[in-house]
């Protein structure tokens, strides 16, 4: 009877090995075309800092209503974290030279993509994270408007002049970027929380390094592929707008570097 058993445990764990192996994905379905629109494939990159690549664990995307694998996704590792960071500096060198009403256009150009893909992206909010259609277009718009109030707010940015002690002379305050800015954005937001502080720090002449949360990674890459089109069309770095996708470990990463002075989270990100 036990020998039975263990050699039903053996049969089984076979079948799914196999069953692993012939895994047929979600993106591949053409009910699903959607998917390929916005550039995912059955196996995917999860690292963006100009160009894609990925040194970490591989894993599957699955879609929460149906636990049907949508997409594989290699994730970066510490390595590539480290090689980002580097990267977004150099970047942010040039980027905080551009002056802001043109940062601006930039970041307007961003939302006129994203009008574009809204309905395809939603669906993909919609399969990866669980909400309903009418909820993933929406986290989509609430991106688009921040881009809107992003590319008028370039052309505002104002400082002060004020009266000193010493005569002849006159005090001007001004607002300076400060380098890298920090993403951590939690599962049930996986577009929105992203667009709103990316859209403002680029105005403001900082780059972003994004980390989504581990369950919605397809959402990290497709966004990304979007603002990183309209960043090679205009010349701009891919840096300006990174993407290490990952677990707690480049979470923590993030947090403890130095050479991220701003890091944006909220309290369901994992770190």
């Amino acid at each position: 009877m036990v020998i039975l058993n263990c050699a039903s445990k053996k049969l089984f764990l076979i079948h799914r090995l196999a069953s692993t192996r012939s895994m047929s994905y979600l993106v591949d379905n053409p009910k699903y075309s959607f998917l390929k629109e916005l550039g995912i494939s059955a196996k995917n990159l999860g690292v963006y800092n100009g160009k894609w690549t990925g040194s970490g664990e591989t894993v599957t995307s699955l879609c929460p209503a149906n636990n049907q694998p949508i997409a594989q996704v290699t994730n970066g590792n510490l390595a590539d974290f480290e090689a980002t960071v580097e990267l977004c500096r150099t970047a942010w060198k040039s980027w905080s030279d551009v002056t802001a009403p043109k940062r601006g256009e930039i970041v307007r150009q961003i939302g006129d993509a994203l009008r574009r893909k809204k309905t395809s992206l939603g669906k993909l909010v919609s399969l990866e994270m669980g909400k309903i259609l009418t909820e993933g277009e929406g986290e989509v718009q609430e991106y688009i408007d921040i881009c809107d109030y992003a590319t008028g707010l370039s052309r505002s940015l104002e400082g002060k002049v004020l009266p000193s002690e010493r005569p002849g002379h006159d005090l001007m305050e001004l607002w300076n970027p400060v380098g890298v800015v920090g993403v951590i954005s939690a599962f049930n937001f996986p577009v929105a929380v992203y667009g709103w502080n990316s859209a403002i720090a680029m105005v403001c002449g900082d780059v972003v390094l994004w980390k989504g949360a581990p369950t919605t990674p397809l959402c990290s890459i497709a966004v990304t592929r979007i603002v990183a089109e309209v960043l090679e069309a205009n010349g701009v770095s891919g840096a300006v707008c990174a993407l290490v996708s990952g677990g707690s470990d480049i979470g923590q990463a993030i947090t403890n570097d130095k050479r991220v002075p701003i890091v944006s989270l909220d309290r369901k990100s994992v770190v």
